[in-house]
């Protein structure tokens, strides 16, 4: 019974943050926010049905596929941010 309890706060956190992330991302359409948001957004899926699953031994693959995809995505975000920053910096010394 505490499980669940806890993983819905868990889950009202992970949708939280991506409320928060996705609103940052509408402001200054960031690709950045963008990733976070739908990150959050996928590990609140997954914790949902991680908890609705009736055997969790059956559905940990897809679970974990699926935060694995989520935190590839936050790599390929930051990765992405930082090659467009040192690109932006060579041409502002080129100038």
């Amino acid at each position: 019974m505490i499980d669940g309890f806890l993983t819905g706060v868990i889950v009202t956190c992970c949708l939280t943050a991506s409320a928060f992330f996705l609103r940052f991302w509408l402001r200054t359409r960031d690709r950045l926010f963008a990733a976070f948001g739908i990150a959050f957004i996928t590990e609140a899926l997954t914790r949902v049905l991680f908890l609705t699953a009736l055997a969790p031994s059956d559905a940990a693959m897809c679970v974990y596929g699926a935060r694995l995809v989520a935190f590839c995505l936050i790599l390929a975000a930051i990765a992405d941010k930082n090659r467009l920053k040192s690109s932006s910096s060579r041409d502002t010394r080129r100038a």
